[in-house]
């Protein structure tokens, strides 16, 4: 069920090498799991929840520290969801898991308008339910399928419609502090990703619920990222790169950034022999 058409392809062998590595690092650079974890993998049905149990179920076997894994899926009961299709697959890979059912899909039908963006309240819903089944099963981490392209579109966002310089953290202490969120894929490309559940052949589901809405914000936001990528190979691997690499002096919070203590921090010597200040650090920038 899970094999490939051709397994031992180099290509796959390749790419599935890669990912491992990528996760592995990601892993590493954050601290996300420690010996003794039990991590919930929320698993929607999608390409990256699989691909991210996929490649969790491989460290775990190999990573020099013991921890759990518990697959929990929620079944939001959109009409035509295949409620046997995860539970079948988690069986054949010997997963523990849990299938949760919650009718959010007619919540969320009822109360947002028809033609207004669905994904907000919905990812509301289940987040709240997926903490409350986290706490439940003693679940010290919650594992996302969240990839690089998802934490860069997330940036372009809230910069373009929310006035923040905000995205999606690959370890994420919950507002009330109950909960580790982490996202192990968060080094790894969609596209990769694609190519890595197409050769594994997962029993994909469709979400019908937000895929039904072609002008959703998020969607235009990965068309002008992947008409950037084509343009300029490696622009999102260079913008996620860039999340890393922080200078908080050279932007303009002042909650990040105590700028009313410079005049005070400045060293004697600042005002050169003719009385004029010295002009100090990036040259290419206008002076007004």
């Amino acid at each position: 069920m899970v094999l490939t058409h051709s397994p031992s392809s180099s290509s796959f062998k390749k790419l599935q090498s890669f990912l491992r590595g990528r996760v592995g690092q990601a892993v590493h650079d954050y601290a996300m799991i420690e010996a003794g974890d039990r991590i919930m993998v929320c698993l929607s049905g999608g390409k990256d929840s699989y691909t991210l149990l996929d490649l969790l179920l491989h460290l775990q076997r190999h990573a020099p520290i013991q921890f759990e894994l518990l697959a929990v899926n929620l079944d939001q009961k959109q009409p035509g969801f295949p409620a046997d299709v995860l539970p079948t697959y988690l069986e054949s890979v010997g997963v523990p898991y849990r299938i949760v059912e919650q009718d959010t899909y007619s919540t969320v039908k009822r109360i947002i308008p028809e033609g207004k963006t669905l994904c907000g309240l919905c990812s509301r819903l289940r987040r709240g339910i997926l903490y409350r089944v986290a706490a439940a099963e003693g679940a010290t981490k919650i594992a996302l399928g969240h990839h690089r392209d998802d934490i860069v579109e997330t940036l372009f966002l809230n910069l373009f419609h929310g006035g923040r310089l905000k995205a999606m953290p690959p370890k994420l202490l919950t507002n009330d502090r109950r909960h580790i969120v982490i996202r192990p894929l968060a080094y790894c490309s969609e596209k990769d990703i694609a190519r890595y559940a197409r050769h594994r052949q997962f029993p994909l589901i469709p979400c019908s619920l937000c895929g039904s809405q072609p002008n959703l914000q998020r969607a235009q936001i990965k068309q002008m990222l992947q008409d950037w990528e084509r343009q300029w190979p490696g622009r999102t691997d260079n913008l996620f790169r860039s999340l890393q690499n922080i200078d908080p002096s050279q932007l303009a919070d002042r909650q990040l950034f105590d700028f009313l203590a410079l005049d005070s921090a400045r060293l004697p010597g600042s005002v050169d022999s003719s009385g004029e200040a010295s002009i100090a650090g990036d040259l290419e920038a206008p002076l007004w």
